[in-house]
This record gives C-alpha cells, sequence and structure tokens, in this order.
C-alpha cells in the first residue's frame, strides 16, 4: 500500500515582490521521520475576493491526514469577535485555508494534528477566542521563547503540563504530567463549545484540546512535538496515534 498523504498548511510571507507559500521543515521532517508517511503542502491560496481558490472537499478526499503546523503569524483577531493591535503579525489567506480545513476534515473525518498556531485555529474554527498576549496576563506565566538562544534551548521543556485523567493524551502516553517546549504569546481564553480540554499547564492555561464527538484522531497542542520528536517518548507517542490514525483512513479508503 502506497505511503500515506499529509497534508501540511502552508503560511503566505512575501519574499520582495514575491508571495511564498511555505512551511517550516521540522514539520515535514517528522511526517517523514515519525510517522513514515509523505508530507504534501497545501498552499493557501485566495481569489481578489479573499476567498478560497481550493475546493476543500476535493483535497481531503486525497488526503490522509491533514497537519496544521505552527507559524509567525497569528490570526487575525476579528474572526473571534476582537480588534488587532497595531504591529501584528497576520496571515489571512492561511486563516481562511485553515478555519474552512478544520470543520470540513473533522465531519469528513480525516485525522487531523493541529499545533501551536494550529492549535488556536481550531478553537477559532470552533467558535471560541484567544488571548492576543499571554505574557501581558498577571495570573499566566511568559510562554514565549527567547528567539537570540539556540534552537535546542528555545524547544528545549520548559514547563510540566498536567494531563487530563483518561483522556486522549493520558491514554496514549499513560503519565498525568510530563514536561514540554513553550514558544507562544498567544492562547486560549474562552473555550470552544464542542472542545475538551486535554492538558493544562502550571499557571492554568490550556495545553491541549480535542473534539471527542469527531469521527477519528484529532488533536491539538499548544508546544511543539515536532521538533527533535524521534528523541521524546511523549511527543512520539502523539505522532505515532496520528500515523495510526491516519494508516487506518487510508484503508478505509481502499489503501489509496
Amino acid at each position: 500500500m502506497p505511503k500515506p498523504l499529509i497534508g501540511l498548511v502552508c503560511e503566505v510571507n512575501q519574499d520582495g515582490l514575491h508571495p511564498y507559500h511555505r512551511v517550516s521543515e521540522k514539520y515535514a521532517r517528522a511526517v517523514v521521520d515519525a510517522m513514515g508517511a509523505i508530507p504534501v503542502l497545501i498552499p493557501a491560496l485566495i481569489n481578489k475576493n479573499n476567498q478560497l481558490d481550493i475546493d476543500i472537499e476535493d483535497l481531503l478526499s486525497h488526503l490522509h491526514g491533514v497537519l496544521l503546523p505552527g507559524g509567525y503569524s497569528n490570526i487575525e483577531p476579528h474572526h473571534y469577535g476582537a480588534a488587532s493591535r497595531a504591529g501584528t503579525q497576520h496571515d489571512k489567506a492561511r486563516d481562511n485555508l485553515a478555519l474552512a480545513l478544520i470543520p470540513a476534515a473533522i465531519k469528513r473525518g480525516v485525522p487531523l494534528l493541529a499545533i501551536c498556531r494550529g492549535f488556536q485555529e481550531m478553537n477559532v474554527a470552533y467558535g471560541g477566542s484567544l488571548h492576543q498576549h499571554v505574557q501581558e496576563l498577571t495570573h499566566f506565566n511568559d510562554h514565549r521563547e527567547n528567539k537570540a538562544d539556540p534552537m535546542d534551548i528555545q524547544y528545549g521543556h520548559s514547563h510540566h503540563i498536567k494531563l487530563t485523567d483518561h483522556g486522549l493524551l493520558h491514554t496514549l502516553y499513560g503519565q498525568p504530567e510530563v514536561r514540554v517546549n513553550s514558544l507562544h504569546g498567544q492562547g486560549i481564553n474562552q473555550l470552544a463549545p464542542g472542545l475538551r480540554v486535554e492538558a493544562i499547564a502550571e499557571d492554568g492555561l490550556v495545553e491541549a484540546v480535542t473534539d471527542p464527538n469527531g469521527q477519528a484522531f484529532n488533536l491539538a497542542v499548544q508546544w511543539h512535538p515536532e521538533y527533535q520528536v524521534t528523541q521524546d517518548a511523549f511527543y512520539q507517542s502523539i505522532f505515532t496515534a496520528f500515523a495510526r490514525a491516519c494508516n487506518g483512513h487510508q484503508q478505509s479508503q481502499g489503501g489509496r
């Protein structure tokens, strides 16, 4: 049977006069190394009316899984009824793609893994809201990385999270707590209806969610399990479960 095809949502960056649709290599590498699957980039193409130029249903009919990566831009806050602060980096094309793709994948039963920005996209897609500057809230810690540090320090374990008893992550890993990295400035404010909390940070910030009523595996995490995933048993358990679900979906489609 062919290897599963995993769609990776792109972000749009301007390089000179040219827009580029990009995904950080570490996500594609995790799909290959931790899943044994094939990464397929999904460009965030929109037309002059800001509408998607990709048929989501047609796209999903060819994919065996969807991965929503992190990114440096933030979701435009009008999607959850808030205003943006001047100087905030946004990506309306990715917003349009991700916020349409998430409910369509869930409804169709295509396995889904959402990371960092993808985690926030999932909450917004379901009707939730975000804190735009977690570090400015006195009851939360500063969850941002020091961008001057080497990669291994930035993506090193930063704090503990508590896994929900008998939840998806707890079932996958079998431990009540685990340490994860932390590289984000935004986080969940109002949890969306229909989502269940899977993990909480030491300061009470939600770190992982799932839709327990989804037809297939779906998980959104605030940290970055893709970085050096094969060297971390907890991170690997997430990608192993995702891979198992994607293989199952492929078999349900006749192995194509």
